[in-house]
């Protein structure tokens, strides 16, 4: 697959993490995400995907298809 081609997502945390589980948090920083509003592009793979999926109740997702 070429570069140019793959496909990433936008991803920007819209809740604190504050009074969730721990594993919750280690997974918001494993995206690239500990503060507010903090927007990261992301590659599109089942890994990313699977992280998003556990704190998708703390982050906002742009650009799926």
């Amino acid at each position: 697959m070429a570069a140019a081609s793959k496909k990433t997502l936008r991803v920007t945390q819209i809740a604190s993490p504050i009074g969730r589980p721990k594993d919750q948090r280690a997974t918001l920083v494993g995206l690239g995400l500990n503060k507010m509003n903090r927007t990261r592009e992301l590659e599109d793979t089942p890994a990313v995907r699977g992280m998003i999926n556990k704190v998708s109740h703390l982050v906002r997702v742009e650009g799926e298809a």
